[in-house]
């Protein structure tokens, strides 16, 4: 389905009853401004502008006491905001717009939060991108009440109607005054905040609203469309309720946006499998447990999101999981090994991997969570059984072998898994689908585990060179050698030797072998 094209104006009227609610409205905004935005302030003499800017400025360097003088006379201001610069301009005395140049209003803007009040006096050189706050006075609703209509154009419109949604399912679910604590995303494109009431009580606003298709890669679709991956909240929310419908400690959603792609969830914390660098054993044990359950139960394909729509997992097929395979070749070969790959070399290693992937097609696909490994399973221990266990991080589910949500557990990329304590817990995983169901055959299993691993290997490696190159994120490279000890055992499996002679060939770094 085609992407809508964005919309190009957005506006949302805000009332302000008193300096209060005005300076309140500025710390919201500041929640999602950001290096390189442009802010004008629009109004007459007295509606409030200067006291917002000056609230805004004050939110964004943590000094409430900050001394924030108007620019009236110096016409331009700059602060330090921490992780950016701020620059207040006052356009007031401005006569003509090409007095900006003699200013060197440009080169102060650059990088910094702009916020311009009397932008009208040279508006045709702010361009289209910004964000206007137009302040307006109703004398007959007091000296101090004030309306602030804000105007989002070009890319600013989306933002605007993001962060109105936000102020919306936060004053709806009751988590309006919280404390909005900015997380630590991880390498996807939502993003996540805590929100904390002076009560203490906590939950988590989860941002993730619908992504524009990308550019067609084959067959016309995108490579999101090819690799199966979730574009919006949706399935999201599916899954979500499909899980703790089958009693396992999916987060609770309090509330929802599905058109804005916005999310109040259950928090559950910071107790993760892990302890530290380490894994935990019986946390490992029970997670393990959680996938044994899953992988036996008789699991729906379409799932409820609403009272009026369904949502439907898609199949992880070949296609899917051979479009991942290929992020090593476009990504890890030229960018981590430094190697230059023919046609023949390229199009043999895609071969090799369909191959493979047809010969362990499951015969009961079930749910394929995808990234059930250490960053995204929380310990509960107030609950009982398989419920200690918290998921999150599960939109891009799709139906595939059981096989792969077991390593990717076992052979986590961030963090080590001992040899030992990776067979003790595939038998204990073995031992438990027997006991549910006698026919399980572990020996296809663990064809089935050695080809995915060496998928979700090679994917990975693509994945964090293409996160090093393209998204300047190179922390992932940290783990590289890890992922590249589990290709190595991985295409140690018979069944894997011409794609492990392959690799040997044409690069063996990806195999811990290679400079």
């Amino acid at each position: 389905m085609a992407a809508r094209a964005p919309q190009q104006k957005a506006h949302w009227r805000v009332e302000l009853p008193d300096e209060a609610a005005t300076c309140s409205l500025a710390v919201d905004l500041g929640q999602w401004l950001r290096s390189g935005d442009l802010v004008t302030l629009s109004g007459e003499l007295g509606t409030g502008k200067t006291t917002f800017a000056r609230a805004l400025i004050r939110s964004l360097a943590r000094e409430p006491d900050l001394e924030v003088p108007s620019p009236t006379f110096t016409l331009m201001q700059a602060y330090e905001a921490g992780a950016f610069a701020i620059l207040h301009a006052d356009f007031y005395r401005i006569k003509h717009p090409d007095e900006l140049f003699e200013l060197g209003f440009e080169e102060a803007q650059n990088g910094a939060l702009t916020i311009v009040e009397w932008p009208e006096r040279a508006a045709a050189h702010l361009g289209i991108n910004k964000l206007d706050i137009a302040f307006e006075i109703d004398v007959q609703r007091g000296d101090d009440y004030r309306a602030a209509v804000l105007t989002g154009t070009g890319t600013f419109a989306a933002r605007l109607n993001l962060a109105r949604a936000t102020h919306d399912i936060l004053a709806s679910s009751g988590w309006a005054g919280a404390e909005r604590r900015f997380m630590q995303g991880d390498a996807s494109s939502r993003a996540y905040e805590r929100l904390v009431k002076p009560d203490g009580a906590s939950a988590l606003l989860m941002i993730f609203p619908p992504r524009p298709d990308g550019p067609p890669v084959r067959y016309g679709k995108s490579y999101s469309a090819l690799a199966r991956l979730a574009e919006g909240i949706r399935p999201f929310v599916a899954i979500d309720r499909g899980l703790r419908a089958q009693g396992l400690s999916a987060p609770e959603i309090f509330a929802v946006d599905l058109e804005a792609g916005l999310a109040i969830l259950e928090d559950f914390g910071d107790a993760g499998i892990t302890d530290g660098q380490a894994i935990v054993v019986e946390r490992y044990t029970e997670a393990v447990a959680v996938l044994a359950k899953l992988h036996h139960a008789a699991l729906q394909d379409a799932l409820p999101v609403d009272a009026t729509s369904t949502y439907r997992i898609p199949p992880y097929d070949i296609d899917a999981l051979s479009i991942e395979i290929e992020l090593l070749l476009d990504w890890y070969a030229p960018h981590v090994a430094k190697a230059a790959l023919a046609s023949g070399a390229k199009a043999n290693f895609v071969n090799l991997w369909r191959q493979l992937l047809r010969d362990i097609a499951p015969a009961r696909p079930s749910w394929t969570l995808r990234d059930y490994h250490s960053p995204n399973l929380f310990w509960l221990p107030e609950r009982d059984g398989l419920a200690r266990v918290g998921i999150i991080d599960f939109q891009d589910c799709v139906l595939g072998h059981p096989a792969y949500d077991v390593v990717s557990l076992l052979q986590d990329a961030r963090v080590d898994v001992p040899d030992e304590v990776e067979l003790k817990l595939l038998g204990q995983y073995a031992q438990l689908r027997r006991a549910a169901d006698p026919a399980f055959d572990m020996a296809s299993f663990a064809r089935a585990y050695a080809v995915l691993g060496a998928q979700r290997a090679t994917k990975i490696l693509g994945i964090f060179a293409r996160l090093d190159k393209r998204d300047h994120k190179p922390q992932y490279l940290a783990h590289l050698p890890r992922i590249q000890k589990y290709l190595a055992k991985d295409t140690a499996h018979p069944l894997l030797s011409a794609l492990k002679g392959w690799y040997e060939t044409h690069l063996p770094r990806a195999l811990n072998k290679g400079p």
